[in-house]
């Protein structure tokens, strides 16, 4: 039954989890990911199921290496986040959140572009609700922000099917490329979940404002549908190149200068997904192995860090970097397990970045893009940087803040959840054979070659004499309390501001237009009352005697016409 439809298992958990409560529901959404995930396991590859409808021929489910590997890496996301999330008792949220990851799993799984769309839009509106869920004015107007993206990139991808199809291409998803019919539009749709350059706002405005366990959940996929997507879609497009590598470097800047460290993280998730659009756009073996892999491990670690900057928040209800510190002293544990997380997305040499990461750089330099690979390093240099330093220093480290007297450590079960994500870290990035083995092409790659850990050794050594350097010559920039704006100051600052400014200048037209209108519906109410009311002419009392004159006469003058 979970071989014919993947997603079931989730759907089926989100159901009822809406319908139970207390232990049961607890064990319901434990049970619904290891049931999918054990679906996934018997599925064989070139399986397709199909049906027809209004004439088309649709495929509900395409069975391939590829959607293995992501139908896996979304179950095993979806555990780590419900064994995260078992303290709350929170209904929206545990129902949102399995909906979620099965409208991520049906996506992969998705053998047309009709399909696609139909979880393409639910991946929207369950993960609005991770949103809405913290129920509070701010995430209620992120929340909607957030909505319309999605649900505008849902728009976007079902107008490139219907021009797609319409130009006899069918509905099938697998290589479409930019030069097909609506190909522009389905890359629009694409670009804007996978947070391209000038369509990343809803994420780093949306995550930081969701609960903390939500914010798990949706740093695992939305962006991993988009990649996936993408590696379906348009593999070998060279402009993926050019705007992975820009992904890749801009939001280290932002970075540096950003106070709330989910922020924080939220740009990094953009950076780490700029490796995996340059290795789509490269579209050798290799390098779509390690674009597929890396997003395989950034769920893993990403999550990692989401949760232990979740620990946080729950513990001290505080995010912001230059208000936190000093907190390893009361959470040890919390503090390791967050260190692993950086260690892993920084890309340290037995540890899970360092396996992948790598096939996207090899790839770069085999290809001849030198400047590329040049860019990538910078890029690799800044994210141990940002993520890999200054999230655990200035979260556990910086300097004794205000909450150390009463943090202590989280629930046990968020404690196991990252413990799970730490082993994960550990164990594939030294036995890297088990990811390998699971993506879509044997290309025989090995990372672990002197001249590459090295290379990637001294590259960290020197990122963190930098950090080092700066901060103690008092020229590392401050932790501001304030929101750092990029591309979302468009519709959060002036377009709001051009619309009050247009209001404003209106206002006097629009107050006499509405003393006008006033005027007008005073004259008419004086007109209707000469006529109608208590003293008008229709409220007059008419004598009997008049009425019976008055009928006779009208009474004649129809005999004298009907004889005449």
């Amino acid at each position: 039954m979970f071989e014919s439809w993947p997603a079931l298992a989730l759907f089926l958990g989100a159901a009822l989890a809406g319908l139970t409560s207390g232990r049961l529901r607890a064990a319901v959404m434990l049970a619904a990911p290891l049931l999918g995930a054990y679906g996934v396991y018997q599925m064989e590859p070139g399986t397709l199921v199909g049906y027809q409808l209004l004439g088309l021929d649709l495929t509900h489910v395409r069975v391939d290496r590829l959607a293995i590997l992501f139908g896996y890496l979304f179950h095993l996301a979806a555990f780590i986040g419900v064994v995260y999330s078992l303290h709350i008792r929170d209904r929206l949220q545990d129902v949102a959140a399995l909906a979620y990851a099965g409208s991520a799993v049906g996506a992969v799984f998705a053998g047309d572009l009709l399909t696609l769309f139909v979880y393409w839009e639910l991946l929207a509106i369950t993960s609005a609700f991770l949103v809405f869920a913290r129920r509070s004015e701010r995430s209620l107007a992120t929340g909607m922000r957030y909505l319309v993206m999605q649900v505008g990139s849902g728009v976007l991808l079902l107008a490139g099917a219907i021009w797609y199809a319409g130009a006899g291409n069918g509905l099938s998803f697998n290589y479409i490329g930019l030069d097909a019919p609506g190909g522009v539009l389905i890359f629009l749709a694409f670009g804007i979940k996978s947070a391209f350059p000038m369509l990343h706002g809803w994420l780093t405005d949306a995550y930081p404002e969701a609960t903390p366990t939500g914010t798990v959940f949706l740093s695992a996929f939305t962006t991993k549908v988009a990649i996936y997507a993408l590696a379906r879609g348009f593999p070998g497009t060279d402009l993926l190149i050019a705007i992975g590598t820009l992904m890749a470097c801009f939001p280290i800047f932002f970075a540096v200068v950003e106070n709330d460290l989910r922020r924080v993280l939220a740009y990094s998730l953009i950076n780490q997904l700029g490796f995996m659009v340059v290795g789509i756009g490269i579209g050798t073996e290799l390098a779509l192995n390690g674009a597929v892999a890396h997003a395989f491990n950034d769920v893993i670690f990403k999550g990692l860090l989401m949760m232990s900057m979740g620990a946080v928040l729950h513990v001290t209800g505080e995010m912001r970097g230059s208000e936190l510190g000093g907190l390893y002293k009361k959470m040890p544990k919390t503090t390791i397990l967050c260190m692993v997380g950086a260690a892993s997305i920084s890309a340290f040499p037995l540890f899970s970045g360092f396996v992948s990461k790598s096939m996207v750089v090899t790839a770069a330099v085999q290809e001849g893009h030198h400047l590329v690979w040049l860019a990538l390093l910078f890029a690799a240099a800044g994210v141990f940087h940002h993520a890999g330093i200054k999230i655990p220093f200035f979260a556990f480290f910086a300097h004794e803040s205000r909450y150390v007297a009463d943090a202590h450590e989280p629930p046990r079960n968020m404690l196991i959840a990252m413990t799970i994500g730490a082993l994960l870290c550990a164990g594939i990035g030294s036995f890297p054979a088990y990811l390998y083995a699971l993506l879509p092409y044997d290309t025989g790659y090995s990372p672990y070659d002197v001249s590459h850990v090295l290379a990637q050794l001294q590259l960290l050594a020197f990122s963190a004499l930098a950090f080092t350097w700066l901060k103690l010559a008092g020229i590392y920039p401050p932790e501001l309390k304030s929101v750092h704006l990029d591309v979302d100051w468009f519709y959060r600052r002036l377009f709001p501001d051009t619309i009050r400014s247009m209001l404003s200048r209106l206002a006097p037209f629009d107050r006499a237009f509405r003393q006008w209108g006033l005027s007008m519906v005073s004259l008419a109410q004086q007109g209707l009352c000469r006529h109608h009311g208590s003293y008008g002419v229709l409220a007059r009392a008419w004598p009997t005697g008049s009425m019976v004159i008055w009928v006779a006469v009208l009474l004649g003058l129809s005999l004298v016409l009907y004889y005449l």
